[in-house]
């Protein structure tokens, strides 16, 4: 079903005028064996906005994730990550299934864990124990409502990581919301880190793709565990022209969404019955919903009925996510509907 106002989520995005023209217009040559000169000119963009000496271009965030967590840990060998987080929840235990890796989650706080909590965390050398090889951190927070981790947090986290011997991944498959919101350049925010994903089909617009940086070594065997997992492309200049038209043309708009965000949130503050958890400090914002008002399924509903679209995300949660095909009139529409579908529950 489609939806007059859209806030599933900012992957519901679909490509301007100007960003379907300039992949029409895309140079392309056969990126598996790696002369796709625009995927080539996207993954050296990718490689400087984070300092990091390479990039590769995946279909997916799933993929980057899953090819950084291979890399890292061997057969048998276990990573770290909050409980909460994608790789563990929503990327059907592929470092499993793909890879004989296991996880060991920590529960946050909205995403976010605490250096403390991680002491003690990592298994002795012992012969029959599983090896600790890997900590993935994600930033912002999907399930945690888009919460921007503390840049004080990650920095000891990595430092703690590196200096046990651990390496580091960051999925950042919303990073430049972090940046929008911080002003933190995306290249501090991502020294920490021996790997950082991040994805092109979210807030900034385009219809496929993520990458994968670090330094040009892991990023050549990345090449071959992107092979291995069938992401492989051949022309893929005419996706990644419109990868490189969000990166060069949708960053900074990204504070356009959390001012949305805003105004949705503050609607649900004025509505008896509804709280948020968090409070959104980006383009996501997790509404819960009090028993006694009715369940997630049905505010989603009364919302559908009006042409809004939310996600459920619990039995009283639900989500609203901003994105650039969400005008400032259309979240104010979104706060009026809210209204009227919790006036519709009470009745």
């Amino acid at each position: 079903m489609s939806f007059s106002i859209d806030l599933r989520s900012d992957t519901v995005t679909k490509p301007s005028a100007a960003m379907r023209t300039a992949m029409a217009a895309a140079v392309v040559d056969d990126d598996a064996i790696g002369v796709d000169p625009t995927a080539q000119a996207l993954q050296e963009r990718v490689a400087d906005l984070l300092g990091k000496e390479a990039a590769v271009f995946m279909p997916s965030g799933s993929m980057t994730n899953q090819v950084a967590i291979r890399l890292h840990c061997g057969r048998g060998d276990e990573f770290l990550c909050e409980a909460d987080c994608h790789v563990y929840n929503y990327e059907q235990a592929a470092f499993a299934q793909l890879s004989g890796i296991v996880a060991r989650t920590v529960q946050g706080i909205h995403g976010v864990i605490q250096p403390e909590q991680l002491l003690g965390m990592i298994r002795p050398p012992a012969e029959n124990m599983v090896r600790t090889q890997l900590i993935s951190l994600e930033n912002t927070h999907n399930r945690g409502g888009g919460t921007v981790q503390p840049l004080e947090n990650i920095q000891t986290i990595c430092r703690w990581a590196h200096q046990n011997g651990l390496s580091t991944h960051l999925d950042g498959a919303r990073l430049f919301n972090a940046v929008a919101a911080t002003s933190i350049d995306a290249k501090v925010w991502a020294e920490n880190f021996d790997s950082v994903s991040i994805c092109f089909s979210k807030g900034l617009g385009a219809p496929i793709g993520s990458a994968l940086a670090g330094h040009r070594d892991f990023i050549k065997e990345a090449r071959r565990a992107r092979r291995l997992f069938g992401g492989g492309m051949r022309q893929a200049g005419i996706i990644a022209a419109g990868a490189m038209y969000a990166l060069e043309n949708n960053r900074q708009r990204l504070s356009e969404d959390h001012q949305h965000a805003q105004i949705l949130a503050a609607a649900v503050r004025g509505i008896n019955g509804l709280l948020l958890d968090p409070e959104p400090q980006t383009n996501i914002v997790i509404v819960k919903i009090s028993a006694e008002l009715g369940t997630a399924a049905a505010l989603a509903a009364s919302l559908k009925d009006q042409g809004v679209g939310v996600l459920q995300v619990g039995a009283y949660h639900i989500r609203l996510v901003t994105h650039l095909d969400i005008s400032r009139q259309q979240a104010q529409q979104a706060c009026h509907a809210l209204e009227k579908a919790v006036k519709n529950l009470r009745k």
